[in-house]
């Protein structure tokens, strides 16, 4: 299983925004040639009237801190974004995100791949 790159947060911010470009790894780009290693030649996965979540667990944890519901920004190309509640990252740690997908047909898509987040505590 592979990591995004950490995000680096504070307890309690509700900022910045997470923009997520959900792509396909297996499907070239239009006008690309396909390379598994190079994100910028993956096609985008449409998730257009698609419900995104990323749902958000301290590691180590079966249990999830917090699940939210992003905003498809361009379903076309892939885009979506959430911001966090004052209780996301209620502790410092590290967590992990899992993003999942759900068409308006009903089909569901996990990304395989997880969100890291690296929480420090405030100085109040």
């Amino acid at each position: 299983m592979a990591y995004s790159d950490t995000l680096n947060l504070v307890v309690g911010d509700t900022f910045p925004e997470l923009t997520l470009r959900l792509k396909d790894k297996n499907t070239a780009a239009s006008g690309l040639v396909l390379d598994e290693d190079d994100s910028d030649t993956w096609a985008p996965i449409d998730i257009s009237g698609a419900t995104v979540r990323l749902r958000i667990r301290q590691l180590g944890e079966t249990t999830l801190a917090d699940t939210r519901t992003c905003s498809v920004t361009d379903g076309s190309n892939g885009v979506c974004a959430t911001d966090f509640s004052t209780t996301t990252f209620s502790t410092a740690g590290q967590y992990e995100g899992e993003i999942e997908i759900t068409f308006s047909g009903g089909g569901k898509q996990t990304v395989y791949d997880l969100v890291k987040f690296k929480i420090r505590e405030d100085f109040d």
